[in-house]
């Protein structure tokens, strides 16, 4: 396969610039990658102060329904990622569900992700941890922003070359979710960048009918509030078209409306790094 990469990754993070992950949430085919990459270099070459990250998942492990479209699979999420990297010179992240899948995950991917429900599960983090590859371990629903500490802590036994955290909401009643800002400066107590998942904070998990429905509408103002509160960078998920998206649709973001939305986000992010300039 060509893209794959032999030694551990440089460290990724600056914190002049505002990180941006984004890319398709589920790598449906090669089109749909190459077209979300090209916007993705886009943006860059005319915002230079992101630092861009492509996203995608070979495998969505945890649908609501057994009918769910799963994606690629492993060998063919990893080709395209592998594509990614050679033709468009993007960092590329995707998730890793078990530890068998770390090794040849991380022969292609820059980042290594833990998804929000295995943010716990410590042979998943150690293993992650010893690629020398990123990591970004995104809290659970359902802990606490302190608790992220002990996360944090077992990737830092694991000699974790580079250590990301990702707010993505918590859980709020049934089929809901929540964004406390007080999570952003609270996380950065861990002395990681913390990113903010912006698209799947407006989830509403298993409300589609066997799927998870969203809300869009609201990823704008959660993304600029978020920044205010002292978030380092945002997950943005994007398509050309979410309407026909395999997954994640509803909370996605058109890719035609990522220009809008990263200028009122890094109106917001040079403010506060300015204030924190002093």
């Amino acid at each position: 396969m060509s893209g794959l990469i032999s030694a551990a990754s440089p460290v990724l993070f600056d914190s002049q610039k505002l990180l941006l992950i984004a890319g398709p949430c589920s790598l449906e085919n090669e089109a749909v990658c190459r077209q979300v990459a090209e916007g993705l270099i886009e943006l860059r070459r005319t915002r230079p102060e992101l630092n861009v990250v492509f996203k995608g998942s070979y495998d969505k492990a945890n649908r609501t329904s057994i009918a769910g479209d799963r994606g690629t699979g492993l060998e063919a999420g990893l080709a395209l990622l592998a594509m990614v990297r050679k033709d468009y010179g993007l960092p590329v992240l995707t998730d890793i569900h078990e530890t068998i899948q770390v090794s040849a995950v991380a022969a292609v991917c820059d980042v290594l992700q833990i998804p929000a429900f295995l943010c716990r599960q410590t042979d998943l983090l150690l293993a992650a941890a010893a690629t020398g590859r990123i990591v970004n371990v995104k809290k659970g629903q359902f802990l606490s922003p302190p608790e992220m500490t002990h996360v944090v802590g077992k990737l830092r036994e694991g000699q974790a070359r580079e250590i990301w955290q990702t707010e993505r909401g918590t859980t709020f009643g049934y089929q809901n979710l929540v964004v406390d800002m007080r999570a952003f400066p609270l996380l950065r107590q861990n002395r990681c960048p913390v990113i903010f998942d912006a698209t799947h904070a407006v989830q509403l998990p298993g409300a589609g009918g066997g799927k998870s429905a969203g809300q869009r509408e609201f990823v704008p103002p959660l993304a600029r509030a978020a920044l205010a509160a002292g978030a380092d960078g945002l997950f943005i998920e994007t398509h050309p078209n979410p309407a026909v998206a395999i997954s994640d649709g509803p909370n996605m973001i058109p890719l035609s409306e990522m220009a809008g939305l990263l200028d009122s986000a890094l109106a917001i992010w040079r403010v506060v790094r300015d204030v924190a300039r002093g």
